[in-house]
């Protein structure tokens, strides 16, 4: 019998996409009886009701609703929910490839206790701003998904999971209330607890997440901010001091040069410098706010005693 899955979405203020995004999930090809969906409202203004009530002829689908307190807490109330043998978890701006589920049950049939992740597509490839951070996503897989079955980071808008596991390493942890680093902190607690990963580049979704240049920078700042509370996060725990990876940062500007074609190659070049220069100063923000707010002697940033420059950041695109 195939494996039972639990398909958590969060949403927020986003309502045409969740719309496509249960659409995708009412064409999957994998039997109706063994997937459920739960979609929890983090306190949209719009009332989400409507579009999920569509769905409950086709669909075994479940709404929550809660007080805005960003994705992590989101996702956290969705598995608590939950009744699947494993949770997958992908966002409403998402839509998954007719086998996405039926590829993730034949990798868990084989391997029930590691955590898998599939690829993201691009939706908008119109959009250059949705087309930079998707180029950053997929260079951030290549660094540290080298060795598929030793992967080191999975984004959550498409990632799957055992259920007991995600409980055992304590979910996502909920200190950052816009989308940020809840994955990768994820992700090394999964690691620090012993479990593997696996990156499975055949289970696909697409990501249709339309930026424009304002949003993109803001994007990115909030991934630094993240960044922060991450390395301060993993230093605290014992996983790992902040370092910066220097062949990171000197092979990223000619990522697009070397993956992509046409005229965009400069531009988007561009883009993924500017992209870290946004996340370098939020991380540098939430670095100060940090301190300011602290009593007492004032915290020296992440790997301040290795004298290391806190500068970028390796960040995922949203």
């Amino acid at each position: 019998m195939p494996p039972f899955f639990s398909i958590i979405v969060a949403t927020y203020n986003r309502p045409t996409q969740l719309g496509a995004c249960l659409e995708s999930f009412a064409c999957l090809d994998y039997p109706r009886a063994r997937f459920e969906v739960i979609v929890v409202d983090d306190g949209s203004q719009t009332p989400l009701e409507a579009v999920v009530a569509t769905f409950h002829t086709r669909l075994d689908v479940t709404l929550l609703r809660q007080a805005n307190a960003g994705p992590g807490i989101a996702r956290n109330t969705g598995a608590a929910r939950a009744r699947g043998q494993f949770l997958a978890f992908t966002d409403d701006d998402c839509r998954p490839a007719d086998d996405w589920l039926r590829i993730l049950a034949l990798r868990f049939r084989a391997e029930p206790d590691r955590a898998i992740g599939g690829r993201t597509v691009n939706a908008l490839p119109t959009n250059p701003y949705a087309t930079a951070s998707q180029v950053l996503v997929d260079y951030v897989y290549a660094y540290n998904n080298a060795d598929r079955d030793r992967a080191r980071f999975l984004a959550s808008n498409n990632l799957a999971l055992p259920t007991d596991r995600f409980h055992a390493v304590g979910g996502f942890a909920t200190p950052w209330p816009h989308p940020a680093s809840e994955d990768r902190d994820l992700c090394d607690r999964w690691l620090h607890h012993g479990y593997p990963m696996s990156y499975t580049p055949e289970a696909v979704i697409y990501h249709a997440h339309g930026l424009t240049f304002r949003s993109f920078s803001r994007q990115h700042f909030n991934y630094g901010r993240g960044a922060f509370g991450f390395h301060r996060a993993r230093a605290r725990r014992g996983s790992g001091r902040f370092r910066v990876e220097i062949p990171f940062y000197l092979h990223l500007p000619l990522y697009p040069l070397a993956t992509t074609r046409g005229r965009r190659e400069l531009w988007l070049a561009t883009l993924l410098v500017i992209s870290q220069a946004a996340s370098a100063a939020g991380f540098a923000w939430e670095w100060m706010v940090t301190r300011s707010d602290e009593t007492g002697k004032p915290a020296d940033p992440p790997g301040a005693s290795e004298q290391r420059p806190a500068s970028l950041q390796a960040t995922r695109a949203r």
